[in-house]
């Protein structure tokens, strides 16, 4: 694993502390203190992002282009997720088949009435739905303008509402759509394509780099001022959904994006701490973490390690270390060499889709 060699690396380091983030939201270290911000965000518009930057250039709606594009993808995702879920299948000794099929193909969050088996795995097929349609996106784009995949993402987030009213699970209600579908989340995607595009076109000027940290600082302004909105609506009864998923979809995917915008171009403090290869080791380990932390918060924290300590700060601590951990040695071991393994023979039987992915881990 060679540290240091991403070509964003302060973005490697946004990977880690927003899994360690939902961790903590998870497994709070006070019970009932949960953190009250989109982490998905982060991890959306992050993707939107590197999807566009790694394919945008050579993206073609052919079928050997397309094939090596989602083989790369499924290298990526399917390995670790199918490993994973077959644990917590077999911890949880529930086997209904059609819990299975969805839960093993990565359509389970497209079915109101499913239940995850790994909690947080609903993400992967917001992912997914992303990965399917950003080839589209892409050439939608180089045809037209960025405004063509913004336009056919609102399309598809009405078509989706739409399907939500007619009583089926699949799509099952337009609140789950909004908070559990790609087609909710679209907008985070877009506010990295759109970043992606803005950066491509001042690298080809070589006039990437910028000074001060003006940038960083309005994007953490930002999301700051609407974290704290977030705290304001929680903390009225009722609840309003309405002001929770504007803000979480369509308002902090900005600020996310220009403070993406400023760790890639400015030189300041933060973006030299997340670029730091510690950060890079544990960004690079983020998504076998992030998969981990509640089949370790269930099998491990809360049956042995708080009735062992008797408190939930050190449990909280011990779980986060441990989760950690077993992170790094499974992509070490597991997740890096398969994936490498899989795009190996894929690159073998002809030319390599995209930029090198090792720029991006």
């Amino acid at each position: 694993m060679k540290l240091g060699s991403e070509k964003y690396p302060a973005l490697t380091g946004v990977r880690a502390v927003g899994a360690s983030v939902v961790f903590f939201d998870h497994f709070p270290i006070l019970a009932g203190s949960h953190i009250t911000i989109n982490v998905m965000a982060f991890f959306f518009t992050l993707s939107g992002f590197l999807i566009v930057r790694i394919y945008y250039e050579r993206a073609e709606l052919t079928f050997k282009w397309l094939a090596k594009y989602f083989v790369n993808r499924f290298a990526r995702i399917y390995p670790v997720y199918f490993l994973l879920l077959t644990v917590a299948v077999c911890l949880q000794h529930d086997a209904q088949p059609w819990l299975l099929v969805t839960n093993y193909t990565l359509t389970h969050a497209l079915f109101d009435n499913v239940r995850f088996v790994i909690q947080p795995s609903w993400t992967l097929t917001v992912e997914e739905c992303f990965y399917v349609l950003a080839p589209v996106f892409m050439i939608l784009t180089r045809i037209y303008n960025v405004l063509a995949p913004l336009a056919l993402g609102c399309l598809l987030l009405l078509s989706a509402l739409i399907v939500s009213k007619l009583g089926f699970a699949f799509l099952g209600s337009p609140g789950f759509v909004l908070s559990t579908t790609y087609f909710g989340h679209f907008f985070e995607f877009f506010a990295g394509i759109y970043l992606a595009l803005a950066l491509m076109r001042l690298e080809k000027k070589g006039d990437s780099e910028a000074p001060g940290n003006k940038r960083s600082l309005a994007g953490l302004a930002g999301v700051t001022l609407l974290v704290f909105a977030m705290l304001v609506v929680y903390r009225h009864a009722p609840l309003n959904t309405h002001a929770i998923i504007l803000i979480n979809n369509f308002l902090i995917p900005v600020p996310i994006a220009l403070l993406y915008w400023g760790l890639i171009r400015e030189n300041t403090l933060l973006s030299r701490l997340l670029s730091g290869k510690f950060c890079g080791l544990l960004g690079r380990s983020s998504y076998s973490f992030y998969l981990l932390h509640t089949l370790v918060i269930d099998y491990i924290t809360v049956p042995v390690l708080l009735s062992v300590t008797g408190s939930r700060p050190l449990s909280a601590v011990l779980s986060f270390t441990i989760t950690w951990l077993l992170a790094i040695a499974l992509f070490a071991f597991y997740e890096e060499p398969v994936n490498m393994l899989i795009r190996g023979r894929s690159r073998s039987k002809g030319r390599p889709v995209g930029m090198p992915a090792t720029l991006f881990r």
